[in-house]
């Protein structure tokens, strides 16, 4: 588009010169790696695909994410990204990481696959949102836990979570899906009133070290 451009290539004798250069490199950086266990080499490939993200123009939004259901290990790491992340954008003690600990261990322990269900969005295999629907009655399945890492938001993966929700509560018959938050969670609270959840009642109380407006909400299907 512009004669002022050329295009630069490798001559037949460039590429020969080139090839014991690129291969001294490969096997340089293999003899790197190989001092380090695999467990150590998959943390350093994902922190040097961090810094490519952090500095990167737009990379976020093509990395793919996948939903599965949950693995040894997701309990205990859900409950300390929950535990942190409220604490660091709501203020909110430990009282709250005890309430996600007892939910999640008591899904565990009384998990029924026929009723209930989760589901963790991962990415670049790490837990970037997670959702867990409990049934509390025969007619009734309740939607607990929502929650998506600051870095994968903006990217429909708290949309999507809530409407694997509501189709498997269709799905198995139930007559309502209902949920609780607090009136702060702003973005959660856009996505049940888009999701067609309606506001059943509210209630002042004072937990997890702050005076908040306790809401549940309903979705007849």
């Amino acid at each position: 588009a512009d004669a002022r451009r050329s295009s630069i290539a490798l001559t037949p004798a460039g590429r020969v010169a080139f090839a014991p250069l690129n291969q001294g490199s490969h096997d340089q950086v293999a003899a790197l790696l190989d001092r380090l266990p695999a467990p150590e080499q998959e943390r350093l490939v994902k922190a040097m695909q961090t810094v490519q993200h952090l500095l990167g123009e737009g990379t976020e939004a093509k990395i793919p994410y996948m939903l599965r259901p949950l693995q040894v290990g997701d309990i205990g790491w859900i409950i300390h990204r929950q535990g942190l992340l409220y604490a660091q954008e709501y203020g909110w003690d430990e009282t709250y990481e005890a309430l996600v600990a007892e939910i999640l261990g008591a899904f565990v322990k009384s998990f029924d696959p026929k009723w209930e269900r989760s589901w963790i969005a991962e990415r670049e295999g790490e837990v970037v949102g997670s959702v867990f629907v409990v049934r509390q009655s025969d007619a009734v399945a309740k939607l607990r836990l929502l929650y998506v890492e600051p870095s994968a938001r903006g990217l429909g993966i708290g949309r999507r979570l809530v409407e694997e929700c509501i189709g498997f509560a269709r799905a198995k018959g139930y007559k309502t899906l209902t949920l609780w938050t607090n009136d702060v969670l702003t973005s959660a609270r856009r996505i049940y009133e888009a999701a067609g959840f309606k506001l059943a009642d509210e209630e002042r109380h004072h937990a997890f070290g702050k005076d908040l407006v306790g809401q549940n909400w309903n979705l007849e299907l």
